[in-house]
């Protein structure tokens, strides 16, 4: 077991490979048209990561398998992957703090520890340092900002302690290979500083939180709403709050500074000021072409106060929420249509834990997750669905639920390919468009459940 001093070492002198881009080769030929290849990682659950040395790209290097780790593309193209809940270098299951890197079909461990269970090194509140790393976490959420540094935000794991776990609301920088503490707490369970809607102050803080969703608006701002968490003092539970981060400051947009509340969705496509989305954690969000937010499904509260997964889908455009699809009811049965085809009444079942993507012309793609089925029956889901034009189209996988991967041949695409059914993984997008697939909590080859690490690429 290497020692952490020894991993701080390690990246203090291969600092030149950790900088943002350090790994950017050109992407792989892009899989066939409407198919499915596996790309990386192993066809069965619960692997063990391979780590290698630090900064040193490597074939045999992979993360293990793993569920709600955080992820982003920089700007060079290269996905970068940070913790989660899986198996470390020896093989034990736990919150995890390593940093990893994927271009050119290569993994690189670059920052953190390849065991689990770690605590945070903050350093000095905005003095980035080789030894500085976030603490072992899940479902944090994350951004990328103009220059195409890496920001992470809260999590379930561990602050600058192993005493406790909890949720968390400390605010990381990544750039030139090394991470920044930026604001938040260093301590877990922290409510949040709400100050007055709309105003900025710098004493504002959300509450510490898992599972909320991100967005980064047009002109660099970050923004942040909902998760399962702590709002304001005492006050636990799921959150529909809307953040924004901007000029170093946070300020708080929308919704309640009390957890649990019900959803107020007035009328299907039309905006209103008290419209607003139930709280809610494991949503997915995106922005369109115009710079507005959207978020789709989520585990929360409905119309009535009803706690359950949701297939809602609403946009966030001038100050106002507008309830754009699905039902506001929780817990209901996807409606697939016919594969391939768009139609008004097509809509995914409700979820929680789904993977998303937004492709070259600005369209919405969206994968699995743990829900509804066509027969409404909940599960883990390997379904694949486009949002196009105000329509869904279901486009690949199964209509029913719990389904084993079919992985064919490594890098091979074929018509027969998909991956296996599952909930809390990670995606992104390459520089040629295609969409990529990894991990999470679900099914393998041999219809085993289990923490997945296999890589995935989809040419739309």
């Amino acid at each position: 077991m290497k020692s952490r001093l020894f991993m701080l070492v390690m990246v203090a002198m291969t600092l030149a490979f950790s900088a943002c881009g350090g790994n950017s080769a050109p992407t792989p030929p892009p899989a066939a048209a409407n198919e499915w290849a596996w790309k990386n990682g192993a066809n069965i659950a619960n692997q063990w990561g391979t780590y290698g040395n630090v900064g040193v790209p490597d074939a045999d290097q992979v993360p293990g398998g793993r569920q709600q780790a955080a992820g982003w593309v920089d700007k060079a193209g290269t996905f970068w992957l940070f913790g989660g809940y899986g198996y470390d270098a020896d093989g034990h299951s736990g919150l995890l703090n390593d940093l990893w890197s994927y271009g050119s079909g290569e993994w690189t461990w670059m920052s953190g520890v390849n065991v689990a269970g770690e605590s945070g090194i903050y350093g000095t509140q905005g003095v980035a340092a080789l030894t500085n790393v976030p603490g072992a976490r899940s479902g944090a959420v994350t951004w990328t900002d103009a220059e195409g540094n890496l920001w992470l935000f809260g999590g379930y794991g561990y602050g600058a302690s192993t005493a406790n776990v909890n949720v968390l609301n400390d605010l990381w920088e990544y750039s030139a290979g090394q991470w920044t503490w930026m604001g938040g707490s260093s301590a877990n369970a922290q409510p949040g500083t709400y100050g007055t809607q709309g105003v900025s102050a710098p004493t504002n803080i959300p509450g510490a939180r898992r599972n909320a969703i991100a967005w980064t608006d047009s002109a660099g701002n970050f923004w942040l709403f909902g998760g399962n968490g702590v709002a304001s003092p005492g006050n636990y539970g799921d959150l529909n709050d809307l953040w924004e981060y901007s000029a170093g400051e946070w300020t708080w947009i929308s919704g309640s500074n009390v957890a649990n509340q019900q959803g107020v969705y007035g009328s299907e496509g039309t905006a209103a000021p008290d419209n607003v989305p139930g709280a809610r954690f494991g949503a997915v969000s995106w922005t369109d072409a115009s710079g507005n937010l959207w978020i789709f499904s989520g585990s929360g509260y409905d119309s009535t106060g009803a706690n359950g997964n949701l297939n809602d889908l609403w946009e966030y455009s001038a100050g106002q929420w507008t309830w754009m699809g699905g039902s506001n009811l929780s817990d209901e049965p996807g409606t697939y249509g016919t594969l391939g085809s768009s139609a008004p009444g097509n809509i995914p079942g409700a979820r929680n834990g789904g993977v998303k993507w937004i492709d070259a012309a600005g369209n919405l793609w969206l994968a699995g997750g743990s829900g509804y089925d066509s027969m409404d029956a909940a599960g883990w889901l390997n379904d694949l669905w486009e949002y196009s034009a105000g329509q869904w189209t279901w486009v690949s996988g199964s209509n029913v639920n719990g389904q084993s991967g079919a992985y064919g041949t490594m890098s091979g695409a074929a018509p027969g390919n998909v991956p296996g059914a599952r909930s809390l993984g990670l995606g992104w997008t390459d520089a040629h468009g295609n969409l990529w697939l990894y991990g999470g909590n679900g099914v393998d080859s041999l219809g085993t459940a289990g923490y997945l690490n296999d890589s995935w690429e989809y040419n739309p």
